[in-house]
C-alpha cells in the first residue's frame, strides 16, 4: 500500500519562517510503495507479462527506458496536476489507439474502461522525470508524449492484436473470449520471421545454455523478455554474432563513457547500432559528427539521448545541417543543436522543419533563437499545436508581434497543453494584480507549476504586503527570493518614514 507521511508544516506568516523546500514553500510528503506483482497472461498466446503494481503511483518496477528503477522517495505530487497529466495521459492513449485502426468511438469506450491503465501511464511519467518534479517544473505536452508513446509501442509490439483488450482489463489479464482487435492480421511472411528470430534468442544448446550473444546481453543486464521484444521489432538483431557485431560495439560504447546500465536502453532504443561495421561506419559518422560540431566530450550523452543519430546517413544530416544554416545559426550554434538535442535530424526538413520554421516567422518570432532554444518545438503540428496557442494569445488580447516575442524569449511556451497548463494558469494570473505584459517580459510564468511553485511563492508575497516582479516571484532560488522580500519590506518601512 501507498504510505503518505507528512514531513513538514505548511507556511507561516512571518518573514523568518519563509523557508522553502526545492523553491516550493508548502507541506511535503513521502511516498513509499510495494513491489510490484505480476499476473498470469495467456500462456497460449505466450505473450510477455507485464509487471502490474499493486499500487500505480511509485512502483518499483523497473522503467526500462529510465536510468530510474521507481524506488525513490518524491513529494506529494498536487492532485491538481495528478489530474492534469491524467487527461494528457488520456489524449496520448487515444491517439495512439486510433493509429493502429480504431475509430473515434472505439478508442472512447476503451478509455472510459481504462481508468487504472491511465494511472499506471501517469506513474510511469513520475518515475522517468522525477527529477522535474522535485524543483516544481510540470511537464510539457511534448515530453508527456515522448515518454508515453514509446512504452505503448513497445506493449503494442509484445501483444499485438490484443493490447486494447490488455488496457482495458489492467492489471488482470486480458479476456480470453473477445480479445479487441487493434490492428489487422500481420503479413504471415513476416510473422513467421519474427517467430523464427524470437526462437533462435529464446532456444538453449544440448548443455541447457542460451546463445553466446544472449548470454552476454543479459549480464550487460538485459532481460531474456527484453531481448525477445526488441528481436520482434527487429527480428535482425537474433542474427549479429558477439564477437563480430555486438561486443565491438558496447565496448566501444563503454570506452566512450557510457555507464554499463545504460547500454542495455540504448540497444533497445536503436538494435540496429549492433550491426553497424565500426571501422566503416560507425566512427566515419562520428567523425562527421564533430566537424559539424557535436562536442566529442559529450557523446555519452548525446548516444543515450538519441542512438539512432549514428544510424542516419550523412546525407540525411547534412539537409537538416544545411537548413539550420540556411536559419542563420551559425556553426557554434549548430553544433549546440546536435550535441543537446539529436533528435533534430529525425525531423524531415520539408515536412515538419521548414513548415513550422515559416510560421514562426509569420508571428515575427527569431526562428534562429528558438532553434536554439527549443528545438523540440519543431516537431509539433502546426494545426494541433501551434496554431490553438496563437490563437489562445490573441483572443487574451496580445498582439501578434508580441506573441512572437513571448515565443522567442520561451521556446518552450508552445509545448504545453491549453486546457491543463495555459488556461488554468492564465486564470490565476489575472488574480494576481499583474499586468498582461509582464507575460510578454517574462513567459516563462508558464512552465511553472501552478500548485507546487506559482501559487505559494504569491502567497508568501501577498501576505508580506510588498510587491515584486513575476520573474523575482519564479525564478529566484528560496534564499535569494527570501532575500528579494526582506529588501523590498524594509524599503517600504523605510520610504514610510
Amino acid at each position: 500500500m501507498v504510505r503518505i507521511i507528512p514531513m513538514a508544516s505548511s507556511i507561516r506568516p512571518s518573514l523568518s519562517s519563509f523557508r522553502f523546500s526545492g523553491g516550493v514553500a508548502t507541506t511535503r510528503f513521502l511516498f513509499s510503495a510495494s513491489p510490484c506483482s505480476t499476473p498470469p497472461f495467456l500462456s497460449s498466446r505466450q505473450q510477455t507479462q507485464l509487471p502490474f503494481p499493486e499500487k500505480l503511483f511509485f512502483s518499483k518496477a523497473k522503467i526500462p527506458d529510465s536510468e530510474v528503477d521507481g524506488s525513490f522517495s518524491l513529494r506529494a505530487v498536487p492532485p491538481t496536476l495528478i489530474a492534469a497529466e491524467r487527461e494528457e495521459a488520456k489524449a496520448v492513449l487515444t491517439l495512439f489507439l486510433k493509429k493502429q485502426g480504431l475509430s473515434n468511438a472505439g478508442a472512447a469506450r476503451i478509455i472510459k474502461k481504462s481508468d487504472l491503465f491511465i494511472d499506471h501511464l501517469v506513474s510511469r511519467l513520475h518515475s522517468i522525470h522525477k527529477s522535474r518534479y522535485l524543483v516544481g517544473r510540470e511537464l510539457t505536452t511534448l515530453e508527456i508524449r515522448d515518454a508515453l508513446i514509446p512504452y505503448l509501442e513497445s506493449l503494442l509490439e509484445e501483444h499485438g492484436r490484443i493490447l486494447a483488450d490488455v488496457v482495458e482489463n489492467f492489471p488482470g489479464p486480458p479476456v480470453k473470449d473477445k480479445p479487441v482487435s487493434l490492428v489487422s492480421s500481420p503479413d504471415s511472411a513476416i510473422d513467421s520471421k519474427k517467430l523464427k528470430a524470437v526462437s533462435r534468442v529464446s532456444e538453449t544448446g544440448p548443455a541447457g545454455k542460451l546463445r553466446p550473444q544472449v548470454v552476454y546481453l543479459m549480464e550487460l543486464g538485459m532481460d531474456l523478455e527484453k531481448i525477445k521484444l526488441i528481436t520482434r521489432r527487429f527480428p535482425s538483431f537474433a542474427y549479429y554474432s558477439l564477437e563480430g557485431k555486438i561486443k565491438p560495439v558496447v565496448e566501444f560504447l563503454l570506452e566512450l563513457g557510457i555507464p554499463k546500465s545504460n547500454i542495455p536502453i540504448i540497444i533497445g532504443k536503436r538494435p540496429q547500432l549492433c550491426g553497424i561495421s565500426l571501422s566503416e561506419n560507425l566512427i566515419p559518422t562520428m567523425t562527421f559528427l564533430e566537424n559539424l560540431g557535436v562536442d566529442k566530450k559529450r557523446w555519452a550523452k548525446v548516444i543515450y539521448r538519441f542512438p539512432a543519430l549514428l544510424t542516419y546517413s550523412q546525407q540525411k544530416v547534412k539537409t537538416t545541417v544545411d537548413f539550420l544554416y540556411e536559419m542563420g545559426l551559425s556553426s557554434e550554434n549548430v553544433g549546440k543543436i546536435l550535441t543537446r538535442s539529436p533528435t533534430i535530424i529525425s525531423y524531415s526538413v520539408e515536412d515538419k522543419l521548414r513548415p513550422t520554421a515559416k510560421y514562426f516567422q509569420s508571428l515575427g518570432a527569431n526562428v534562429s533563437l528558438l532553434l536554439l532554444r527549443c528545438p523540440q518545438t519543431f516537431g509539433l503540428s502546426i494545426e494541433a499545436n501551434l496554431k490553438p496557442v496563437t490563437k489562445f494569445f490573441l483572443d487574451k488580447g496580445y498582439t501578434l508581434d508580441e506573441v512572437g516575442t513571448m515565443i522567442s524569449r520561451y521556446g518552450a511556451l508552445y509545448t504545453f497543453s491549453l486546457v491543463d497548463n495555459l488556461i488554468p494558469k492564465w486564470d490565476f494570473f489575472l488574480t494576481m494584480d499583474y499586468s498582461k505584459s509582464e507575460l510578454v517580459k517574462f513567459p516563462q510564468y508558464f512552465g511553472y507549476s501552478l500548485e507546487e511553485r506559482i501559487k505559494p511563492r504569491f502567497a508568501v508575497v501577498k501576505e508580506s504586503g510588498v510587491k515584486l516582479l513575476l520573474n523575482q516571484v519564479l525564478s529566484l532560488s528560496s534564499r535569494n527570493f527570501e532575500k528579494a522580500l526582506e529588501k523590498k519590506m524594509k524599503k517600504q518601512v523605510t520610504d514610510q518614514v
